[in-house]
C-alpha cells in the first residue's frame, strides 16, 4: 500500500520563500502591500511545491465554507439536470463548490436534507420546487444564512425568489390549442403541493375563460411529475371525458405518458387529440410525434438562481421576484 505523502503547508511555502506565513497569506488573498518581486517568488514556490490552500483553514479565516447546497426533487428529470449544470458553472466561477441533494419528491427527505445542509454549514442553499408546506419550510430556511427558492412562492424575507412565469406559459399553451380548433382542452396538472402546478392551473383557467370555454376548467387531474403517472392520469381523464381533443401537460415527462395513454386508447396524435408539454427537455424533439412544448432556458435559470444566492451571501438582498418567460415550441403533437 502506497504511503500517503505529507500535505504541503503554508509554513513550508513560507520557509522556502524566506518570508512569514502572514506574507504568504497576503499573497494568496491578494491583500496588503507586497513587493512585486516577493510576490512573484512566493507564487513560483507555491507552483513548484504544489501547494493548495486548506479549505478548512480558509473557512476558519473567512467564516465561510465556500460550499452551496442545491436541493432538487428529481435528479432523473432532465429539467433539473440542465438547471444544475448552469448553476454549477456560475458557482465554480465564484470559487464555490456545490452539494447536490435529491429528495425524490418526498416531504420527510426534503426536511432531512435541509437539516443536513445546516449541519454541514453551507454558505447558502438553493431549493428547487420545494414541496414542504410553509409552516415546515419557513423554520428550516430561517436556519440558513442565505436562501434562494426556485419555482416556489413564499412570503419570507429569508429567501430570494426566482422562477418561470407559469401563468403566462399556460395561457400561451392553451390559447394555441384553442386557436388551432381544439375547443375541449384538458389539463394533466402536477402535484397539488407544487407552486408550478397551481400557477399552470391558474393560467389554464384564464385562457379558457378568455377563449369563451369556461366549461373546460374542471377537465383536469393531478399526477406525479413523471411518465408512468402521466400515463395513468391521462387514461383516467380521457375515459371520463372522451370529448377532450386537446391536452396541456404539467411537463414533458408527463406528456410522454399522455402520448402512451392516447395510443393505448386508440386516440391519434395530433389528428384526434393534440398535446402540449412543458420544459422542452431534449427528449421532446426526439420522440414521435415530436412534442409541442413550452421552452425555458434551464441552464440560464440555474445560473441566475445561483448568482442570486451568491449575491445574498455577500449581503446584497434583492427583493424583486425574478420571473423567466417561456416560449412555445411548435412540433408535431400540436401543429
Amino acid at each position: 500500500m502506497t504511503k500517503r505523502t505529507n500535505r504541503i503547508t503554508i509554513e513550508d511555502v513560507a520557509r522556502a520563500a524566506g518570508v512569514s506565513t502572514m506574507t504568504v497569506s497576503r499573497v494568496l488573498n491578494n491583500k496588503g502591500e507586497i513587493r512585486e518581486a516577493t510576490r512573484e517568488r512566493i507564487l513560483r514556490i507555491i507552483d513548484e511545491l504544489g501547494y493548495r490552500p486548506s479549505r478548512v483553514a480558509r473557512s476558519l479565516a473567512t467564516n465561510r465554507t465556500y460550499t452551496l447546497g442545491v436541493v432538487v426533487p428529481d435528479i432523473v428529470n432532465p429539467f433539473f439536470a440542465q438547471l444544475v449544470s448552469g448553476a454549477q458553472t456560475v458557482a465554480w466561477q465564484h470559487g464555490y463548490h456545490m452539494l447536490l441533494c435529491h429528495t425524490g419528491e418526498d416531504y420527510e427527505r426534503e426536511e432531512t436534507v435541509l437539516n443536513l445542509l445546516e449541519d454541514t454549514q453551507v454558505d447558502g442553499v438553493l431549493v428547487c420546487s420545494a414541496r414542504l408546506p410553509d409552516e415546515q419550510l419557513i423554520p428550516l430556511l430561517a436556519k440558513q444564512d442565505a436562501v434562494v427558492l426556485l419555482n416556489r412562492q413564499l412570503i419570507s424575507e429569508r429567501a430570494g425568489i426566482i422562477g418561470v412565469n407559469d401563468v403566462a406559459g399556460a395561457v400561451t399553451a392553451v390559447q394555441h390549442l384553442l386557436h388551432t380548433g381544439h375547443e375541449r382542452v384538458g389539463l394533466i396538472v402536477g402535484p397539488p403541493n407544487s407552486t408550478s402546478a397551481r400557477e399552470r392551473r391558474r393560467g389554464f383557467a384564464l385562457a379558457n375563460e378568455a377563449g369563451g370555454h369556461p366549461e373546460n376548467t374542471p377537465l383536469q387531474v393531478n399526477c406525479s411529475p413523471n411518465t408512468p403517472s402521466g400515463y395513468q392520469a391521462t387514461l383516467a381523464l380521457l375515459q371520463a371525458h372522451p370529448e377532450i381533443n386537446g391536452l396541456f401537460c404539467y411537463n414533458d415527462l408527463v406528456a410522454v405518458g399522455a402520448l402512451q395513454a392516447c395510443k393505448a386508447l386508440g386516440r391519434r396524435v395530433p389528428q384526434d387529440i393534440a398535446l402540449v408539454g412543458c420544459d422542452d427537455i431534449p427528449l421532446a424533439g426526439l420522440i414521435s410525434p415530436s412534442l409541442t412544448t413550452l421552452a425555458v432556458d434551464k441552464e440560464q435559470l440555474g445560473a441566475e438562481a445561483i448568482q442570486l444566492l451568491i449575491d445574498r451571501i455577500h449581503g446584497h438582498l434583492p427583493t424583486a421576484h425574478i420571473l423567466i418567460e417561456q416560449t412555445l415550441v411548435i412540433r408535431e403533437s400540436a401543429p
